[in-house]
Formats: C-alpha cells, sequence, structure tokens
C-alpha cells in the first residue's frame, strides 16, 4: 500500500476514535438541553470527576477495571440524580438563562474540589490495555482506540434505541416537545428530567474514564468537552444522531488538519473545526440534523 495513502488512513482512524469520543461527551450536552433548554456548562467537570474516581479505585483501591468502571457509572448515576433533585428542580419555571448560570457556577465549584481532592498535578490513569497495537497493512490501530470507538458506538447506538423505543425514552421526547402538553397526557415530567440527568452524568463518566485511556490526566481534563461543543452545534443541538455524526466530522477534520497542515500553519489544528462551524453554520444555521424554527409574525 502506497505510503501517502497508509498515512491519510491511519490519519482517519485516529480521528474516528477521538471523533465517537466527543460523540459520547456531545450527547450528554444534547439530552439535557433535548428535555429542559439547559446548556450544561457542568458536563466537563462531571466526566472529569468519572475519570478520577476509577482511577483512584483502580490504583490506590486495586480494584478490577471492570468492577471500578461499574462503579463509577454507579456513582455517576446517583450524583445526576443529586444534581436534579437539589439544583436544578427547583429551578422549573425560573428562566432558562438562570438554570445556565448555575452550570457554570457548578462547574468552577466542582473542578476546583476536584483539584483540592485529587491534586493539580499531572497523574497517568492505570490504562487496562496492553501496549502492543494491531498492525493492519501497515496501519496500525492501537488496543485503547479500538475499545473506545467500540465503547462509544454502543453507548450511541444504545441510547438512539432508547430514545425511539422504549416507554421513557418516548416520555423524553414528549416532554422535549412540549411539557405543558407531556405532563397533561399523562408523562411525569419531573421524572423525565431525573432521569436525563442521570443519563447525562453516567455517559459523561463513560467518556471521562474513556478519555483518560489516551491523555495525561489533570483537572483540565475537562476542557475536552469544550471542544466536544462544536459537534452539537454541527449535528444539530436537540439531535442524538446529529451529535454522532458531528463528533465523527469534527474529530477526522480535527486529526486530517493536524497531519496534513500544522506544520505549515502552527495552531491550524485547533481552530479548524471552528472554521469548519462556521462554514456549515452558514449553509445550514440548525445544524445537519437540527430543529429549524419558525416564528410567524
Amino acid at each position: 500500500m502506497d505510503s501517502g495513502l497508509v498515512y491519510f488512513i491511519q490519519l482517519v482512524v485516529s480521528g474516528l476514535s477521538a471523533g465517537t469520543l466527543y460523540a459520547v461527551i456531545s450527547v450528554g450536552y444534547v439530552i439535557i438541553y433535548k428535555a429542559t433548554k439547559i446548556l450544561n456548562f457542568a458536563h466537563g467537570e462531571i466526566m472529569m470527576i468519572g475519570a478520577y474516581l476509577c482511577m483512584v479505585l483502580i490504583s490506590e483501591w486495586h480494584v478490577n477495571f471492570l468492577v471500578a468502571f461499574g462503579i463509577v457509572l454507579g456513582a455517576s448515576a446517583l450524583m445526576g440524580l443529586f444534581l436534579e433533585r437539589v439544583i436544578f428542580r427547583p429551578m422549573i419555571g425560573e428562566p432558562v438563562f438562570a438554570a445556565v448560570m448555575i452550570t457554570m457556577g457548578l462547574s468552577i465549584l466542582l473542578k476546583t474540589m476536584t483539584g483540592m481532592v485529587f491534586g493539580f498535578e499531572n497523574v497517568v490513569f492505570p490504562s487496562p490495555f496492553p501496549e502492543e497495537p494491531f498492525v493492519i497493512q501497515k496501519i496500525v490501530v492501537s488496543q485503547a482506540d479500538l475499545c473506545t470507538v467500540a465503547v462509544s458506538l454502543a453507548v450511541l447506538i444504545s441510547l438512539m434505541m432508547f430514545a425511539k423505543y422504549s416507554k421513557l425514552g418516548i416520555g423524553m421526547r414528549a416532554a422535549a416537545e412540549n411539557q405543558i402538553n407531556a405532563f397533561l397526557m399523562g408523562v411525569n415530567v419531573k421524572r423525565v428530567f431525573a432521569l436525563t440527568w442521570l443519563i447525562a452524568a453516567v455517559t459523561a463518566s463513560i467518556a471521562g474514564v474513556l478519555l483518560a485511556n489516551a491523555t495525561v490526566m489533570n483537572t483540565n481534563l475537562s476542557l475536552v468537552a469544550v471542544k466536544a461543543f462544536p459537534a452539537i452545534i454541527l449535528g444539530g443541538m436537540d439531535s442524538l444522531g446529529g451529535a454522532l455524526l458531528g463528533g465523527i466530522i469534527i474529530g477526522v477534520v480535527e486529526n486530517l488538519v493536524g497531519g496534513y497542515l500544522e506544520v505549515y500553519l502552527g495552531g491550524i489544528k485547533a481552530i479548524s473545526v471552528y472554521i469548519l462551524l462556521f462554514i456549515v453554520l452558514l449553509i445550514r444555521p440548525y445544524g445537519f440534523f437540527g430543529t429549524e424554527e419558525i416564528e410567524k409574525v
């Protein structure tokens, strides 16, 4: 196989791994926004806490990775329920802007507390994956990347099936369309909100643990969620399928630009997704799958 083609495919494969991870992060934003119209700016910190908790369970308590992962998901579910019940349920009926500001304050609080408890220095996550990669036709694929893609796709497909076919999922979609009508049709809107925050927190922790396997950990791990934010806008703020497509596009484009142009234009990789986002929104202001809002005057 030609070396140039091998290099291109290598960049695309690595981009797919990053893209599916961005998609899982994005799903947490989308689920909460779809149901409550709130942008949760503390999503990255919830993701970071899940990664740190998993690291402590493995490194200091010597818990098996899969067991630790299960404990983290359970703890994240409880965290999501706690945040919804104590902080955000009292905000029902209040201006959305006030709730968004609360998530920004919560972001700062959680990040500071995580640093105080776990430290601010760089640490290495005890990855359970062997370092030896798979090599297929000169294309190198790490086992961690392969697992990231598999788990991410499984999570995303499961959520889309849940939202489309399950009774609770249909209730979530009804509440997202119109909370008052959903309530009148017998949907327990408060229960839907609680489930929404639970799912968002669990997906955040899944993304955090997968991300920790691929990078050095510190409290800035939460900033990766900001990089995933363009994926939501690109795919459509209220679309799970759009989050998947947006995440993959951004991961692949970012990797290709970094591989081919970074040597000539330093820093172009960091802004490439925003340039892409600008171009797409000029053509499709609501993203690929976003719901177009038409106001009659």
